[in-house]
């Protein structure tokens, strides 16, 4: 079973946290997800940067272009991720653009990942339909999670149709925009939690953009399996450094 099915059937609400690899330091990637897994997280996503990242605000945008500018790109990922398996056992999950995928190839980019123990992937910028009729058989032929997202705006047939070829957990997108922390969610948010959760679709759902704290952590996981934060950990990496990483983990538990 992937690692992400084991981990979406375990008696818990789930912390996902996001990075950008090569960010702060091109190097600093295995050790940010070793502090991450060492602080309790459940799982990891690792953003791949990419030039154009139309759904990122600006705290991810700006680690980014620094990533990028540190000389991060899918071989060097590739490479430092070689034996991660050696010391990490939660479920990882590349996020990322369709570009760059496309550019090293769909099949040898998903080869790639199953040699190295990546468990899924989130792009967010890949149609539905279109990997449903191109790319499904490749992922599952390496045993790969495609994870896809939905927002507020999703009609009720579309996010029927996502849960009816996922395979892991669908990605709540917490409002139209970009990636951002908030402090709290308004009533508009929380009547999408409980549209959404009243639907009872058959994967679990993971609620991402706009969690940043404990209280914005607790409010999507009373509606939802787990909870994504991004901006508010890349922000506190910027500020604080890899070595504090259990800090900030500490205080959303």
């Amino acid at each position: 079973m992937n690692r992400i099915n084991q981990k979406l059937q375990e008696d818990k609400k789930l912390l996902s946290i996001y990075f950008t690899a090569g960010y702060p330091q091109l190097n600093d990637t295995v050790s940010v997800i070793q502090n991450l897994e060492n602080s309790g997280v459940d799982f990891i996503e690792i953003g791949l940067p990419f030039s154009d990242p139309l759904a990122d605000g600006p705290t991810i945008q700006a680690s980014s272009t620094t990533a990028l500018d540190n000389g991060m790109t899918s071989e060097v990922l590739f490479s430092q991720l070689k034996d991660i398996r050696k010391t990490v056992t939660i479920p990882l999950i590349i996020m990322g653009y369709f570009n760059p995928i496309m550019q090293y190839g769909v099949e040898a980019f998903c080869k790639k990942c199953a040699e190295i123990g990546i468990d899924g992937l989130i792009i967010p910028d890949l149609p539905v339909l279109d990997y449903n009729e191109n790319y499904k058989a490749i992922f599952e032929k390496y045993g790969l999670i495609n994870v896809f997202l939905i927002t507020p705006q999703t009609s009720e047939e579309r996010i029927r149709f996502i849960d009816s070829i996922s395979n892991g957990f669908i990605y709540m997108v917490s409002s139209a925009g970009v990636t951002g922390a908030k402090n709290s969610f308004g009533n508009a948010q929380k009547d999408y939690f409980n549209r959404i959760a009243e639907m009872n679709l058959k994967v679990p759902q993971v609620i991402g953009f706009g969690i940043s704290n404990a209280a914005t952590f607790q409010m999507a996981t009373s509606k939802a399996k787990g909870a994504i934060i991004g901006s508010a950990f890349v922000k506190y990496l910027t500020e604080n450094g890899v070595n504090s990483i259990s800090k900030f983990i500490t205080e959303i538990r």
